[in-house]
């Protein structure tokens, strides 16, 4: 029996899933300092930045789309409605996933030599089958997004990274020991997103099929399955209202494609943009790297800086925002509900707890990868150079999973139009100042347009959501938990001077882990600590939290605050 999942349970689910997913990510990166010499890297990196910018296009945001016509749908009781939007996304999926598959195999050199980079066309070629699939699995997840069930694509997600990271660098360590090459061994290693797509597919159809059958078993029953969250506010709808739904439940759907294709391009389009900002930025970054650095860097340099950038900084920078994923894929579908039948309190409710969440995880995420990325990264990779780079790069995915979250909110409340325009705007200024000052300082250039360019996004959204509704993140508590952050991020970094100093005569890794082990500890646990000691997490917080999640958290909370009487719920 597969269950729909509230926003917590569905963030926790997706986060653990692209936690996974991340880490294994992380996993193939790290293999390639040792296996690879620069090139091979930089190729590696340049064909997952186009295939990711292509596999958003190839999709147009369709899932985000999906997702929020399908919880529109079963909210006001249209479920063949809503299984109608899903076939015509699947039909659209396939064709598009042939076309662009094609198209990028054809396109390889000239991109490769875009990049400064001949070689990497191989890798660029490498990756193209996997567009044939990867479309179709997009729209079957959005569809599950959907209906509230997250498992499906969180398991999903894990099966396809742990084929897509396993075979690719099997395969990568055939071919260098057949004496191929690094470009060859970039191609093999790329290559393994065929493979991962091929098992993700297998999740998503098992799933499909189980859901089908529980669909046809509760055919019987007239009274729609309501999401949660909106079925209070559709209990208050007028009795028009009602009949209309009950009229739908049970008759099949003979809407066109076509006007399903109008009504989902209309809200994908502007979601297009948005949801490609942070490929678009690496793609930027790692295409023109050379031509916009060529007068700061030597020849040899800019191999190493490039690597070091979309090796080490861009998956270790990939970590911090996992959570702000997994809650824009969680919030739409629940904020489209409320929004539907105009319940702003719900939606205010909602917005104002995920931008929490955001604050009370991702922030101490980024922060600590910044302050031990020296230690991360010597111990993670071969060497820690580069380590400036991760450090700053992830210090601004806080920013960036602000915008990311804020995105979210904004699709939810069916205002993708506005995001796009303020997408737009960012992405712009991030071209002119990654221009206008890389040729001066190199690579903190480039950051320092992408860090900018997800201020302004940020800073724009608020201003929108804050016109439909208000939002209530900390409200007074913004002092104390600014207070709590560089308190911690203080803590940390001289723990980790301190423990590299004391631990010299050490070999490397083991001085790199013990300094990340207990920098790691000493943020964390301060970090946690403060926030009860200045208030920052209150107990009204607490309960928005699972119940195995608020248990322990209410018992660190007796032990700072000495309140002995905690409210359960």
């Amino acid at each position: 029996m597969l269950k729909k999942d509230n926003l917590i349970r569905g963030t926790l689910i997706l986060t653990v899933a692209a936690l996974t997913a991340r880490v294994l990510g992380l996993f193939q990166r790290v293999p390639l300092d040792y296996m690879l010499g620069s090139q091979g890297m930089i190729a590696f990196t340049i064909a997952n930045q186009v295939y990711m910018v292509l596999l958003i296009i190839a999709t147009a945001g369709f899932p985000s789309a999906v997702s929020k016509m399908v919880s529109e749908r079963y909210a006001l009781g249209q479920p063949a409605e809503a299984k109608r939007i899903f076939h015509a996304a699947l039909a659209f999926g396939a064709i598009t996933g042939v076309i662009l598959s094609a198209t990028l195999f054809i396109v390889a050199p000239t991109w490769a030599k875009i990049a400064d980079l001949p070689s990497a066309y191989l890798a660029i070629r490498a990756i193209a089958p996997a567009l044939l699939l990867f479309p179709i699995i997009a729209m079957m997840r959005g569809y599950f997004q959907g209906r509230q069930l997250m498992s499906a694509g969180g398991i999903s997600q894990i099966v396809e990274q742990f084929m897509r990271v396993l075979l690719g660098l099997g395969l990568g360590l055939i071919v260098l020991d057949l004496g191929w090459g690094d470009d060859w061994a970039a191609a093999a290693v790329t290559f393994g997103s065929v493979f991962g797509s091929i098992g993700a597919f297998g999740v998503m159809i098992w799933f499909g099929r189980k859901l089908k059958r529980q669909d046809q078993m509760e055919q019987v029953k007239v009274k729609p399955r309501f999401n949660a969250e909106a079925s209070a506010a559709l209990m208050m709808s007028s009795s028009s209202s009602k009949s209309v739904r009950n009229s739908t439940v049970n008759q099949g759907s003979k809407t066109k494609f076509r006007k399903i294709y109008r009504e989902i391009l209309a809200m994908s389009l502007p979601a297009l943009l948005t949801s490609m900002t942070v490929n678009l930025i690496y793609l930027f970054d790692t295409s023109f790297f050379k031509r916009l650095t060529s007068g700061f860097y030597t020849a040899e340099m800019s191999d190493i800086v490039q690597a070091d950038y979309g090796i080490k900084a861009i998956s270790l920078a990939g970590i911090p925002p996992i959570l702000a994923i997994a809650l824009g894929s969680t919030i739409i579908p629940v904020i489209s509900s409320a929004f539907s039948v105009n319940n702003m309190k719900e939606v205010q409710k909602q917005a104002s707890l995920v931008m929490r969440i955001v604050c009370f995880t991702g922030v101490p995420v980024a922060l600590l990868l910044a302050i031990a990325s020296y230690s991360v990264t010597g111990l993670l990779f071969v060497s820690p150079s580069g380590s400036d780079v991760v450090a700053l790069l992830t210090i601004g995915t806080i920013v960036q999973i602000t915008m990311m979250t804020t995105n979210s909110i904004l699709y939810g409340m069916s205002r993708s139009k506005t995001s796009m325009y303020h997408t737009a705007t960012g992405l712009l200024l991030k071209v002119v100042i990654s221009v206008a000052t890389a040729p001066f300082i190199g690579i903190y250039g480039l950051i320092l347009g992408s860090t900018i360019c997800f201020i302004v996004i940020t800073m724009l959204n608020v201003r929108t959501i804050n016109q439909i509704v208000t939002l209530r993140v900390l409200g007074k508590r913004w002092v104390p938990y600014l207070s709590a952050v560089a308190i911690a991020g203080l803590a940390g970094w001289l723990s980790e001077r301190g423990v590299l100093l004391w631990t010299t005569n050490l070999p490397n890794k083991v001085s790199y882990f013990i300094s990340a082990s207990v920098t790691a500890a000493v943020v964390g646990a301060l970090y946690v600590a403060l926030l009860f000691v200045f208030k920052v997490i209150t107990a009204d917080d607490l309960h928005s939290f699972p119940n195995k999640l608020r248990k322990p958290l209410e018992k660190i909370m007796r032990i700072f605050t000495g309140n002995q009487k905690m409210r359960s719920k």
